[in-house]
């Protein structure tokens, strides 16, 4: 690699508030107090699901909701990527490359990794309970030991009541 090309940090976002704050988090530990200088390519992905993974393909009929469900995760989709832009907009980060992925998170990622050759990857804690992230999987946990780069989790700070 070259000197003066950048290495390439992906930040994972998807519709939860968690995402979004590790965004804002990333941007400002890594882009906003050096931009233009910061050593990162900034990549922003989202990993659409399809849509028979949405609706678990039960029964008949479940192909006649499919268009609706797909429409339904375009629209989700672009809300996120809007969000981002917002984000980085508001901190002054412009040179981000936005893409959305359709595919399980968790493939979706560690490809995007691979495809961009990215020395970091940055995802945000849900903050699941040991039940619901054993039904659900864990991203962030899946990246961790399968991503092929180092793989930072931005945890959000505990509300103060």
């Amino acid at each position: 690699m070259a000197t003066s090309e950048k290495s390439v940090m992906l930040v994972a976002i998807d519709d939860s508030e968690h995402s979004f704050y590790a965004l804002d988090w990333t941007l400002d530990h890594f882009f906003t107090p050096f931009a233009p200088n910061s050593p990162y390519k900034l990549i922003i992905v989202h990993a659409k699901p399809t849509p028979a993974s949405a609706i678990g393909l039960a029964g008949p009929g479940a192909a006649d909701v499919l268009p609706y469900v797909d429409a339904d995760l375009k629209k989700i989709a672009a809300r996120v990527v809007e969000k981002a832009k917002e984000i980085c907009s508001a901190k002054l980060v412009n040179d981000v490359i936005m893409e959305v992925v359709e595919g399980d998170a968790r493939n979706v990622l560690c490809e995007a990794v691979e495809k961009h050759h990215a020395t970091l990857l940055v995802v945000g804690n849900h903050g699941y309970g040991a039940i619901k992230r054993a039904v659900l999987g864990s991203v962030s946990d899946y990246c961790a030991h399968h991503a092929h780069c180092s793989v930072m989790i931005v945890k959000r700070p505990k509300n103060k009541h």
